[in-house]
């Protein structure tokens, strides 16, 4: 706990703040003289880790320790006697008075007592974040601050490194899920790209009779260019889900990113023999995600749950895919397969990383869905399925003015 000592004739008064307000400690007699005194507070203040600035009732800088000097680049005797909105950047600098003589008016705190993060600002013009506690000086009159500054750049880097290290992990193990499913997706495009070659080899054939039907060959030009389209929209979800791009919410339809994903799984179904339905909520509410990041996670729980049907029997290979409301302000999407179930030793630690039963298997795609999940403020879980069988569910929160 941060302490300062401030001494006058025949007493010192000491003081402390615990992250909330400051608090008296000790008022007692000293017997020093008012230099010792002095150099005692100098002494306390900078030992301190932290940065500590005190201020009077106009914003004036009267005590500055060495860690503020390092921190913000001034010297003390360029700070002490300037107004403390030196050390902010706009637009707190151009507020800061108006918010001490709206305190000392009414008497009502607005940042006093309680901690917050802002943007401070360096001699070179650097802004970096901090953390600012501020306290009033007990018994000071007129009124009297402190203020404990925590520079949070370290953290703040090591908080962006990590974002991006789980932002290249999840497109690893995307990518990873792609390649388990490039056979299906590759016989989905090459089921149009055949029938354009049938529907060429038409046309030429009909181009060739002494007086050829141009009626029919329209039409054969007209089921080619139908063909070409379904086989470009097959690419373009393809290119949306493995594509890089900045992490953006907005409001999106839960029904819309969930039929994106299934068109792109039905192939995948139909090649390991699962029936793959769709059971969509009406009206539900949109939510703000990242529809990319959103569909990825439903894009591997529902390549799992495929998998998941390997050993099951021919009329029970059934995975389902349902939205609705959860509760008032929620949405989910569950997942459930009609396979074997998860292993009840497994299901404890199944959303750890690199846990995986697959032989060719990342065991990062859960991990990295529920880290996908939880940063929507969401939750993924699982629970089994009656009688037998998985069920994921995602649950996403929705915002007041997307509820109709």
């Amino acid at each position: 706990m941060p302490v300062w000592t401030q001494s006058g004739p025949g007493w010192r008064h000491s003081v402390a703040w615990d992250g909330d307000k400051v608090h008296p400690l000790a008022l007692a007699p000293t017997h020093m003289n008012s230099s010792t005194a002095a150099s005692e507070f100098r002494a306390l203040l900078d030992v301190a880790i932290d940065a500590v600035v005190i201020i009077d009732h106009r914003g004036i800088i009267e005590n500055y320790n060495r860690a503020a000097q390092r921190l913000f680049g001034y010297s003390a005797a360029e700070a002490i006697g300037a107004n403390v909105s030196l050390l902010m950047p706009e637009p707190d600098r151009s507020e800061h008075d108006r918010h001490i003589a709206r305190y000392l008016a009414s008497g009502v705190p607005h940042v006093i007592g309680i901690g917050r993060d802002i943007n401070a600002r360096r001699k070179d013009g650097g802004i970096f974040p901090v953390s600012l506690a501020v306290g009033r000086i007990p018994d000071s009159d007129p009124p009297r601050f402190v203020g404990f500054l925590h520079d949070l750049t370290a953290r703040r880097q090591a908080t962006e490194e990590q974002q991006r290290m789980q932002q290249r992990m999840a497109r690893v193990s995307h990518l990873a899920t792609m390649g388990e499913m490039a056979a299906a997706i590759a016989h989905e495009i090459n089921q149009p790209l055949a029938a354009i070659s049938n529907y060429a080899v038409a046309c030429e054939r009909l181009l060739e009779a002494p007086e050829p039907e141009l009626g029919e060959v329209r039409g054969a030009m007209q089921q080619i260019a139908g063909q070409a389209l379904r086989a470009g929209e097959i690419i373009r979800r393809v290119r949306s889900l493995v594509r890089t791009h900045e992490p953006r919410r907005e409001l999106a339809d839960i029904n819309e990113l969930v039929r994106g994903v299934s068109a792109l799984t039905e192939s995948d179904a139909r090649l390991h023999d699962v029936r793959l339905t769709l059971d969509l909520a009406n009206d539900l509410p949109h939510a703000a995600v990242d529809g990319i990041q959103i569909q990825q996670v439903l894009l591997n729980l529902i390549h799992n749950a495929i998998e998941a049907l390997a050993g099951a029997a021919g009329d029970e290979r059934y995975v389902i895919v349902r939205t609705g409301r959860a509760g008032a302000d929620e949405v989910e999407v569950a997942v459930v397969d009609t396979g074997p179930g998860v292993n009840p030793a497994l299901a404890q630690r199944m959303f750890d990383a690199f846990c995986t039963t697959k032989q060719q298997g990342t065991g990062l795609g859960l991990a990295i869905s529920r880290s996908i999940i939880q940063a929507h403020r969401g939750r993924l879980e699982y629970r089994p399925a009656t009688p037998h069988g998985a069920c994921f569910v995602a649950t996403l929160p929705i915002t007041q003015d997307a509820v109709p």
